[in-house]
């Protein structure tokens, strides 16, 4: 084992006592490119480590006996510098960087089942420096600059903010690990999602398909596309669910007994904390569960009804181009337009919000134009009614003949 270095100046209370309060620390190299960090304060002096990055850790035991924990003895600060940077002989106390941050992140995706493409994205748009950065030492500046390069390089906002949201949960998940990261906050704000301001365009109309496009579409994809990509649109479009969700489908979440009325079990999103899996009836039209229960029996109980694919959105949009249709769209263009098509129906938001697995904030919020068109004569029954339509005001009628007055009987 290393001998440890000693310090004259700074190995015990009444030495360090006799040092002049400044800001700047006092440091003693323990070992190549690492030094002990002595800060003399007014109060009880601190101890911090700096290795190409400075981070403090304990109070000294100036006024009061070390513990070994919140209150370290020079030695002991020592040896735990050297563990801070080095960490155990199993590597495990070491802090984490921002690179094995997001590796660690892409693990967790992979055992979980999700997508490693959101760790890849990060990864891609990572600068050298921001990689071998410790975690415990990110601030809200440095993030916030990094997120907006993406846009200064020519990323689209919406990217931008995706790519921003799957770093976030890389480091929310390296905090969850190691309790002495505790900066959380600095990637809660300088990564919350950007929202574009200012614009005078009207908002896009074209993210809503007309049903005889999207059947035009679904045709397009079985010929040109193949079957198994047709059958993916095709059931995109027929449910409106997101192409997550689809993916997670089985045999057996299909529920065709009664011909007339199939039902397919789609499983509910992963997003919100903590939330259990969770499966949703969801009405489909016979032709579709026919499909469905064909494609079942030729893959049979043992496979998903589909297999994970990464280009969905490319070869979506060569159906577009053969179509003529925007090719700006995105397979989420059919979930837009299943909403909207309910909600001009007249079907009750709370309902549309349940078969497609959000919330009814979220539909009033991004379909609230759609939702004033289709509710437009149903508040007309509601409506004060007009001057025309309003009954006349009753008027007073003469007294007839035979009814006296009371000032006629009084005289009598």
């Amino acid at each position: 084992m290393a001998r440890a270095r000693n310090s004259e100046t700074l190995k015990n209370r009444t030495s360090r006592l006799k040092l002049a309060v400044k800001r700047k620390p006092y440091k003693l190299l323990v070992a190549p490119g690492i030094f002990l960090c002595y800060r003399r304060c007014i109060g009880p002096g601190t101890w911090s480590v700096e290795a190409g990055w400075m981070k403090r850790f304990a109070l000294a035991d100036d006024h009061e006996d070390a513990n070994n924990r919140s209150v370290m003895s020079f030695w002991q600060a020592q040896a735990h510098a050297l563990k801070m940077v080095r960490g155990n002989d199993d590597d495990g106390d070491k802090p984490v960087t921002v690179a094995e941050a997001v590796d660690a992140y892409q693990t967790d995706l992979e055992v979980r089942g999700g997508s490693k493409h959101n760790a890849i994205s990060v990864r891609n748009h990572l600068t050298p420096a921001l990689s071998s950065k410790l975690v415990m030492l990110l601030t809200e500046t440095e993030l916030a600059g990094w997120r907006n390069g993406l846009v200064a390089k020519g990323l689209k906002l919406s990217s931008a903010n995706r790519i921003g949201k799957s770093f976030k949960a890389a480091l929310a998940l390296a905090a969850k690990r190691d309790k002495r990261i505790t900066n959380s906050a600095a990637w809660k704000v300088a990564l919350k999602p950007l929202k574009p301001k200012g614009s005078k365009n009207p908002p896009r109309e074209n993210y809503y398909l007309p049903d005889a496009s999207i059947l035009g579409i679904v045709r397009e994809c079985y010929a040109a596309e193949g079957v198994d990509f047709g059958a993916l649109i095709d059931v995109l479009a027929g449910t409106g669910t997101r192409e997550s969700q689809a993916l997670r489908l089985w045999p057996d979440d299909l529920r065709d007994g009664d011909s007339k009325a199939p039902l397919l079990m789609l499983w509910c999103s992963n997003k919100g904390r903590d939330r259990d899996p969770e499966q949703r009836a969801t009405s489909i039209t016979p032709k579709l569960a026919r499909m469905l229960r064909a494609r079942a029996d030729a893959r049979g109980p043992k496979r998903p009804l589909f297999d994970r694919r990464w280009d969905t959105s490319a070869r979506f949009r060569t159906v577009l181009a053969r179509l003529d249709l925007d090719q700006t769209l995105t397979p989420y263009v059919l979930r837009h337009s299943s909403i909207i098509r309910q909600i001009r129906s007249n079907t009750p938001t709370r309902l549309v919000a349940f078969h497609h697995d959000t919330s009814v904030a979220e539909i009033e919020k991004t379909y609230a134009r759609f939702l004033n068109n289709a509710t437009d004569d149903l508040t007309r029954k509601g409506l004060l009614a007009d001057d025309d339509a309003a009954p006349k005001p009753r008027t007073r009628k003469r007294a007839s003949g035979n009814v006296v007055s009371f000032r006629t009987l009084a005289s009598v």
